[in-house]
C-alpha cells in the first residue's frame, strides 16, 4: 500500500483529494494545522468507508516542527506520493500589503512545500518511485489584482516543480503542478457570485473539488510515470 501525504488534507479541496487517493488504494495522512478536529473527522470517516487514513499535525512554516513530525512518519516507511496543498490567502492591493501579508503567504505556499517536501526526498528516491503535486492556482498563471502576494508565492511552485522534476527524472519521481481557476467551496462561493463565474469561466460554473481530486488522483498513478515538470490547467477554459 503507498503512502500518501496531503497537506491542508482538512479543506474542501484537500479532502476530496484525500478520499479520492484513499478510494484509491492509500494509505492517506490528512494533514492539518488549526483544524485538527476536521482532520480526524475526516481520517474517521475514510476509515469507516473501508479506506486507511490518519491525521497528522504540524505547522509548514515551521521547518523543526515538521522535521519532526515528518521523521516520525518515516519510522513506519517512505512516503511515495506527497500532495502540497496547504496554501492560504491575506489579500490585498501591493499598495495597500503589509509586509507580513506578504511573508505570511510565501512562508505557507513556498516555504511549506520546501519544508514538507525536502525531508522526505531520500526515501522516496530509494523506492525509485513517487509522486509530488504542488497545488497552484490560476492566479500564478494569469495573474489577479489584490494577490500579489499570493500569485508570487504560486508562481515560485511552478519553477520549483519545474526543477525538482529534472532532478528526480531518472529515480522514477514526477513532479507536477495543477493550477485551479474557480472551484466551489465555502470561500469561493462567498466571493464568486453566479454572474461573476459566468463572465470569467467560458463553461459558465466552478469546478467541483472532485474533478481537480480526480486529475491529483491520474498525476499520482502509475498511469502518468511519464507525466513531470507540467503545470497542469482545470479551469473551464478560463485562460
Amino acid at each position: 500500500m503507498k503512502r500518501a501525504l496531503v497537506t491542508g488534507g482538512s479543506g474542501t479541496l484537500g479532502a476530496a483529494i484525500c478520499r479520492r487517493l484513499a478510494a484509491d488504494g492509500c494509505h492517506v495522512y490528512v494533514h492539518a494545522n488549526s483544524n485538527v478536529d476536521e482532520a480526524r473527522s475526516l481520517s474517521d470517516e475514510i476509515r469507516a468507508g473501508g479506506g486507511s487514513a490518519q491525521a497528522v499535525a504540524f505547522d509548514v512554516t515551521d521547518a523543526a516542527a515538521t522535521a519532526i513530525e515528518l521523521q516520525a512518519l518515516l519510522n513506519e516507511g517512505a512516503i511515495q506520493i506527497v500532495v502540497n496543498n496547504a496554501g492560504i490567502h491575506d489579500d490585498a492591493v501591493m499598495p495597500g500589503m503589509r509586509a507580513d501579508q506578504w511573508s505570511r503567504v510565501i512562508a505557507v505556499s513556498l516555504n511549506g512545500f520546501f519544508n514538507v517536501t525536502q525531508p522526505l526526498l531520500l526515501p522516496m528516491m530509494a523506492t525509485r518511485w513517487g509522486r509530488i503535486i504542488n497545488m497552484s492556482s490560476v492566479a500564478a498563471v494569469a495573474g489577479n489584482r489584490g494577490q500579489t502576494n499570493y500569485a508570487a508565492a504560486k508562481a515560485g511552485l511552478h519553477g520549483a516543480t519545474k526543477a525538482l522534476a529534472l532532478e528526480l527524472a531518472s529515480r522514477g519521481i514526477t513532479v507536477n503542478a495543477i493550477a485551479p481557476g474557480i472551484i466551489a467551496s465555502p470561500m469561493s462561493n462567498a466571493a464568486f457570485s453566479k454572474e461573476v463565474i459566468n463572465q470569467l469561466v467560458p463553461m459558465k460554473r466552478a469546478g467541483t473539488p472532485d474533478e481537480v481530486a480526480g486529475l491529483a488522483a491520474y498525476l499520482a498513478s502509475d498511469a502518468a510515470g511519464y507525466i513531470s515538470g507540467q503545470i497542469i490547467s482545470i479551469n473551464g477554459a478560463m485562460i
